[in-house]
């Protein structure tokens, strides 16, 4: 009688940011983590207080709800507000550990852009984020993303999209319209943007 193959490994990964706003390079990022990771679930975990940010981010329920327009409709994809609710600053060995708890046969796959990569000694309890999870660099086909001294990641294969969130604010604040937006972010998103009048600059006639 044959043995049976043994169950394999759940794998879960974690994809964590300010999402101020979520644009066309997140959901790229998460779309070929779902597609070469062989991921069972993919957390999108909105950050809560940002220790290494000096401005104020845009209120949660904004956030959440544009991550939700970003990533809703990708398969696997678990929208995870903990750190929404979570008081304090946001710390990625918090989130890591309640994972840990939550799915302790699973492996825990950390996705980070290739500066995350390098900054990670800055991070608290670093050393334990690497105990935690096995980290993934996005980076460019035939690029190697130096890291901490003696660490070792994987690589995520993610062609070079010139855009990020600072970008995308810079645009509102300049007078972008949502067609214009289109380019940057999901249109989901674009569309949430101006109805909700994020990033815009005050103008002289506001309250």
């Amino acid at each position: 009688m044959s043995e049976r193959p043994a169950p394999q490994r759940r794998r879960v990964g974690v994809l964590g940011g300010a999402f101020d706003p979520p644009h066309r390079a997140h959901r790229a990022l998460a779309e070929a983590a779902l597609a070469q990771l062989d991921l069972d679930a993919l957390h999108i975990v909105p950050t809560g207080q940002a220790w290494h940010k000096a401005r104020p981010l845009t209120d949660a329920a904004h956030r959440l709800a544009m991550c939700q327009r970003a990533f809703g409709d990708l398969p696997g994809v678990v929208l995870d507000a903990r750190e929404l609710r979570r008081t304090g600053p946001s710390y990625t060995v918090d989130t890591l550990t309640e994972l840990r708890a939550e799915h302790p046969a699973a492996e825990l796959l950390l996705l980070l852009g290739v500066d995350q990569w390098a900054a990670l000694p800055t991070w608290k309890r670093w050393r334990d984020v690497l105990a935690l999870a096995t980290v993934v660099v996005a980076q460019r086909p035939g690029c190697v993303a130096p890291g901490p001294p003696g660490a070792c990641a994987l690589s995520l294969e993610l062609p070079p999209l010139p855009v990020s969130s600072t970008a995308v604010r810079a645009a509102v604040a300049a007078g972008a319209d949502e067609a214009a937006l289109r380019a940057l972010v999901p249109v989901a998103v674009a569309r949430y943007i101006v109805e909700h009048g994020l990033y815009r600059l005050p103008s002289p006639t506001d309250p």
